[in-house]
């Protein structure tokens, strides 16, 4: 039987997870909605990897990562809980060592890093306006009628991509529904609408930012042909994609994992049987002070596991 470490990366729009092996080669991983249900989306995830590993790959150790990793820890019993930065940033320099630039482009949000000599030297994050991630290239080729899936093809045939205002996404719709009426084919309104994302995330996430080669594109939006294109355009060097682009954090975290048993020989993960618990969550509003911090409990059926939410640390809670 395989030794296995697992990575589980939650965000706003999508579930993560990688299992890797001893010697860093990824055996499975998935893809995952969250859809504004993370405990929901993570028992779904360890219920598919334990159908398709139970009996052939021994979990050794698991991570987490992402906005939701602390009450992904809690759940699944993580040995290593780290932020996205991170975990992006330790699978870039597993995959691609030399790499010195890393954008990522999620569903809500958006990131740059700058690494050298593998280690995390800046970074950037967007998190407040969509026109720069990827649900502003969901909105749009839903109002074209376009599956996304077909999004970056269309553009690859531009002959003369319009210029859309990509400032912000109520913008750029409106502009892009002007350069409709005047009568644009559709390839050029696509691949414009392409380069209003990466004009939007250089001017605002890459600002100031020195990208030096490699460059490396991830992200569930570096599926989008046109977005790599647009970027390779405007910056005038090659973008790589790497081999799991999507699952980019869950792999780092993967391999924190990994480091974490080696060093300690153990792990708190508590099996795929975790998929069959019950696990919920109830938040109140503390009155103590006027700060009125929303603190959320996480419950295992009716037994409290850890509390967070509060500023002074009066209700932090963790069951070790």
């Amino acid at each position: 039987m395989l030794n296995g470490f697992l990575g589980i990366d939650v965000g706003s729009v999508s579930t993560n997870l990688v299992v890797i092996d001893d010697q860093g080669q990824v055996v499975e991983k998935l893809y995952l909605r969250t859809r504004g249900q993370p405990i929901k989306t993570i028992k779904d995830g360890l219920e598919y990897m334990q159908q398709r590993l139970e009996g052939k790959v021994d979990i050794m150790a698991a991570g987490s990562t992402g906005s939701a990793r602390n009450l992904t820890g809690v759940i699944v019993g993580a040995d290593v809980i780290k932020n996205e930065i991170t975990a992006h940033a330790v699978a870039v320099s597993k995959e691609i060592p030399d790499a010195q630039t890393i954008i990522e482009i999620g569903g809500q949000d958006s990131k740059i890093i700058i690494l050298r000599n593998g280690v995390v030297t800046d970074f950037a994050m967007n998190t407040v306006c969509a026109a720069g991630t990827g649900s502003f290239l969901d909105q749009q080729a839903s109002r074209l009628g376009i599956p996304i899936e077909e999004f970056g093809e269309l553009a690859l045939r531009a002959e003369n991509p319009v210029r859309i205002a990509g400032r912000c996404s109520v913008f750029a719709e409106s502009d892009m529904i002007h350069k409709q009426q005047l009568g644009h084919n559709l390839e050029d309104i696509v691949a414009g609408l392409c380069e209003a994302l990466v004009r939007n995330y250089l001017n605002n996430v890459g600002k100031g930012k020195e990208i030096l080669e490699p460059i490396v594109f991830q992200g569930g939006v570096a599926a989008n042909k046109g977005i790599r294109a647009a970027f390779e355009k405007a910056l005038g060097k090659r973008v790589i994609i790497p081999e799991h682009f999507e699952v980019m954090g869950a792999l780092g975290v993967a391999y924190l994992a990994r480091n974490s048993y080696e060093k300690t020989g153990q792990s708190k993960f508590k099996g795929w049987d975790t998929a069959k618990l019950s696990f919920r969550a109830k938040s109140f509003e503390c009155s103590g002070c006027p700060n009125l911090c929303e603190v959320i409990n996480i419950y295992q059926e009716e037994k409290l596991l850890a509390r967070w939410g509060g500023r002074c640390g009066k209700w932090e809670y963790l069951v070790s």
